[in-house]
């Protein structure tokens, strides 16, 4: 059902300039979703991608229904939205079946809500488990059947339904590879056929390859807060080629997209930066030593969607670490290539104390949160902090889990480049003495 962009299908949902912020700790705005603007049509097949922070899920619950705008509109059929979207059925990552019921009870859960009479919603019940291949499965409950025919069900209990619009919240990470190929190809088999009971898809995912074989346009989300940055056509026939030259410069020019900088937006320098302008990526120091390795080994340059499809790495996997890397200017990125920094390389060769050392000095000088760590502690009466100091800090600009990803994720580097040490049974960051004096004799 490959949709001409220039005739779709009517329009099912309408997103008009939607904003979206939570409350943090000390009454702070945190914003997740800024002026998004998207219709999707009958016919079409839509993606939703971007990094973690983009407000992917966010933004499909927002079509749901199940999240109100702060500000702006979501329309069904031209209707304001003022509680759950009527038109709309959602496929989870976490398949959120109901173990103590049966397959065929799970799927008979939404019709049931409804009103359905028993007959009724037994005979749709089982054409739903007959579409999405489980018939024999229909007393079996849960814990007897594998991920992907756990995933199989949560398909069936949104298809039973026979919805305008199917929402899909990353379906099939969670699913081993093999078995998510295998789901996604019979999905895009109901699709072009005649039985599928539902008029377009809206699916959130962080696998590029995943959106291109799927979708008809892809929305490319930036992060913190989440903002449309690109929407791009997704012209190519089905079944699709993932070799084909078209399909691979598409999935290049999404990678380019998604780890370059974002247009018209300012990123402060690393060394005028504030913890929260600059975020610290989600991204070990050893995920990053591996990531350099490979780039090193290789001459000093790689092509970013082949490294990651051979180390099978998602782009949530991924990303992190080249963000990490390039925020520590270890690595650089152009277009869809890693390229070796002269840091990055120093880095990889040195012996084990002096990439300490270096990776000491790249953190404290470009990884803004190490450095108020350093600074804090630095000023501190005995170059010890409590880490509830911190954390009340980042919760001012952060949600209370993304606060501590942060602290640890400072922790972690600062640890390594021996900065300070932490221990957790007292909850006492305090600075490394050679680490401090720097610091200190920096402020002087």
């Amino acid at each position: 059902m490959t949709v001409d962009q220039g005739s779709r299908g009517e329009l099912l949902v309408d997103v008009d300039a939607v904003h979206k912020s939570f409350t943090g700790a000390g009454g702070a705005e945190l914003k997740v979703l800024e002026d998004i603007r998207l219709s999707i049509h009958a016919g079409e097949i839509v993606a939703l991608l971007g990094k973690s922070g983009s407000g992917k899920s966010t933004l499909l619950r927002t079509i749901a229904g199940l999240i109100s705008p702060t500000r702006g509109t979501v329309r069904y059929r031209g209707r304001e939205l003022t509680g759950a979207n009527p038109g709309v059925a959602m496929v989870f990552q976490t398949f959120a079946l109901m173990p103590w019921l049966t397959v065929q009870a799970n799927v008979e859960l939404g019709l049931a809500a409804r009103g359905v009479p028993q007959a009724e919603r037994r005979d749709a019940a089982l054409a739903a488990i007959d579409l999405i291949g489980l018939d024999g499965f229909e007393s079996a409950y849960p814990k007897e059947l594998s991920g992907g025919m756990r995933q199989r069900v949560g398909f069936a209990r949104a298809l039973v339904l026979e919805p305008d619009l199917l929402l899909m919240d990353e379906p099939f990470s969670a699913l081993d590879v093999l078995t998510a190929e295998n789901l996604r190809t019979e999905l895009m088999s109901l699709w072009t056929g005649q039985q599928f009971p539902t008029k377009g898809i809206c699916i959130v995912t962080h696998n590029i390859e995943e959106a291109v074989l799927l979708a008809d346009r892809v929305i490319v989300l930036g992060s913190n807060p989440g903002r449309i940055l690109a929407e791009l056509p997704v012209p190519f026939t089905r079944p699709r080629d993932r070799r084909a030259p078209a399909f691979v410069a598409l999935v290049d020019q999404l990678y380019d997209l998604l780890t370059g900088r974002e247009p018209d937006v300012y990123e402060a320098a690393p060394a005028d930066a504030t913890p929260t302008a600059r975020p610290l990526p989600q991204a070990s120091v050893g995920g990053m030593a591996g990531l350099v390795e490979i780039v090193y080994a290789r001459g000093g340059r790689v092509d970013l969607p082949e490294i990651a499809a051979e180390l099978s790495f998602e782009i949530d996997d991924l990303l992190p670490l080249v963000d990490g890397a390039t925020m520590l200017d270890l690595l650089s990125v152009l277009g869809a290539d890693l390229v070796l920094t002269d840091t990055g390389r120093a880095w990889t060769t040195a012996n084990i104390q002096d990439s300490k050392k270096i990776f000491a000095g790249q953190a404290r000088s470009r990884a803004p949160l190490v450095r108020t760590v350093c600074r804090a502690l630095a000023t501190s009466a005995d170059g010890s902090l409590r880490e509830a100091f911190f954390l009340d800090l980042l919760r001012r600009g952060f949600s209370t889990e993304d606060a501590r990803q942060q602290l640890d994720t400072a922790i972690d580097w600062g640890r390594y480049g021996e900065l300070y040490d932490f221990d957790a049974s007292t909850g006492e960051i305090t600075a490394d003495p050679a680490a401090a004096l720097v610091d200190a004799e920096a402020a002087s």
